[in-house]
């Protein structure tokens, strides 16, 4: 496959990060728009219209469901793309933000983003995220972007309800940059459509989807000729090198050793001497840039005592012993930590949030049976979704909303054969072409997805010229990668949020 010019990946070995990445409120009257009778395959639009309260200010809005049709260069419908918007109806397109938001997988659907922390709903679980509610429990969301950004969750092609048309092959949309144009490009039509182009435009995108969000941020440009006003990365990962535990790629296990340390500070399994979170993450941000970046570089030349030096600080910042971490030659695996961890208590930790406890089938064995953090909101967001948009915004549909699909699979990464993914050149490239081009990356204390070490080395890796640094901030969450599910996070991430649209 010929690379695109708006993604230039530096280094990848085909890598998938996993995602892993709904409504109750005033009734509303459905007004499905009438499609021509010749016409069996227009796409259907519902419209809804609601109220609900965002900092004490009480707020109507409009909402739609709807497929929108995702045509090619020459106007053939190549795809049936389910989308949900948010609008204040009455307010100036040309001041008014329009933000479009979309999750990862690659596979996921929208439906965590929209029901987690941006719509006017949220699936609510407790102050710390860990309250599984009965099913399909929603609440309005206080914290919704609503009152700052007109919003639009786009269900990239073959998640949720989003298909290709009859004829057309779904593998045109499943790879990095099929992916990209194809989202890029329902961005262009649905702008024309709606008449938004001198609006502020944003995207937030999570997981996989700041990938999504860095590759747009120069499909946008450079390819449509559309200028971004700002981007929310949330649990970022650019640079696919930071979390693949590859046989000669060591850069993964010194950027995962600090979440390593807050896993381990979170169960309780380090020496009080290190003190608390933030100073137990300190330190071993410290060891982990200096003495085992060393320790690793210097591979079989390292000798028995540095090797046991260096294993030995490594457990003491990680709460494994000393000899398992000499076992696995000074480097945990992602799979190994998780169920090395709290073996001794019959239990595995989350990956996507690692205070999540899991119980597996046996104690003994290499890896965990599943990820506790996913099982706990798979359910709850699933039975969320599909009941409020037929119960709330009226769309009917007997297709399967398929949350986060391996219909995807295998994702088309040829461009980057036998190298690493890594987009941030593309952002940088954005940034630099648009000085005005403001970007916020958040990240969780507890994500072994995608974890806050190597957002930090991406992002000080950018190169970006030293005029432009500030139009980047960082923001950290003692949380994991769906942040917003701890309700102290939900509401910091909003606070966060905010200033990049109040700039304007």
């Amino acid at each position: 496959m010929t690379t695109l010019p708006f993604l230039r990946p530096a280094r990848l070995g085909a890598a998938l990060i996993f995602l892993a990445a709904a409504c109750l409120g005033s009734p509303a009257l459905a007004r499905p728009a009438d499609p021509p009778a010749d016409k069996k395959d227009e796409p259907k639009v519902v419209i809804t219209e609601h109220q609900t309260t965002i900092g004490g200010q009480p707020i109507q809005y409009k909402a739609t469901a709807g497929e929108f049709t995702l045509l090619s260069d020459t106007l053939k419908p190549r795809a049936k793309v389910f989308y949900i918007s948010y609008e204040i109806p009455g307010r100036d397109p040309a001041t008014r933000p329009i933000t479009f938001a979309f999750n990862g997988g690659p596979g996921s659907s929208s439906v965590w983003l929209h029901l987690g922390t941006i719509g006017p709903k949220r699936v609510p679980l407790g102050p710390e995220g860990m309250d599984a509610p009965p099913n399909a429990t929603l609440i309005e969301n206080s914290e919704s972007w609503l009152d700052l950004t007109d919003i639009v969750f786009i269900d990239p092609v073959s998640t949720g309800f989003s298909r290709p048309v009859e004829g057309e092959d779904a593998r045109q949309f499943h790879g990095l940059h099929e992916d990209v144009s194809a989202v890029g490009d329902f961005i262009r039509q649905y702008i024309t459509k709606q008449r938004r182009w001198a609006s502020p435009k944003f995207l937030a995108g999570e997981s996989y989807g700041t990938t999504r969000a860095a590759g747009l941020s120069g499909y946008l440009q450079e390819t449509l000729g559309i200028n971004l006003d700002g981007i929310v990365f949330i649990s970022p990962i650019l640079n696919f090198q930071t979390a693949r535990f590859d046989e000669g790629n060591d850069t993964a296990f010194w950027l995962y050793l600090p979440t390593y340390t807050a896993t381990a500070w979170y169960h309780k399994k380090l020496d009080a001497s290190l003190g608390d979170l933030n100073a137990a993450m300190e330190q071993s941000r410290r060891f982990a840039a200096g003495e085992y970046m060393l320790a690793l570089a210097k591979g079989d030349a390292l000798t028995t005592d540095e090797r046991d030096q260096v294993a030995a600080k490594y457990a003491k910042l990680t709460g494994v012993s000393r000899q398992f971490v000499l076992d696995n030659d000074l480097r945990l695996p992602l799979h190994r930590f998780t169920k090395e961890l709290l073996r001794d208590q019959g239990r595995s930790v989350g990956r996507l949030d690692s205070r999540y406890k899991g119980i597996d089938r046996v104690a003994a064995g290499d890896a965990p049976d599943e990820d506790p953090s996913y099982t706990a909101i798979l359910a709850p967001y699933t039975s969320a979704l599909n009941r409020y948009i037929r119960e709330e915004l009226g769309f009917e549909s007997d297709l399967n909303y398929e949350i986060l699909t391996g219909r995807v699979h295998p994702w088309n990464f040829a461009s980057a054969t036998n190298e690493y993914v890594n987009v941030a050149g593309t952002l940088r490239r954005a940034m630099t072409g648009n000085p005005n081009l403001q970007v916020l990356f958040c990240s969780g204390y507890y994500d072994l997805a995608t974890p806050t070490f190597a957002m930090d080395y991406t992002i000080d890796h950018l190169g970006l010229d030293p005029s432009l640094r500030a139009n980047i901030r960082r923001a950290y969450y003692e949380s994991g990668h769906m942040m917003y599910v701890r309700t102290a996070d939900l509401q910091k991430l909003r606070r966060d949020v905010e200033p990049l649209y109040r700039r304007r």
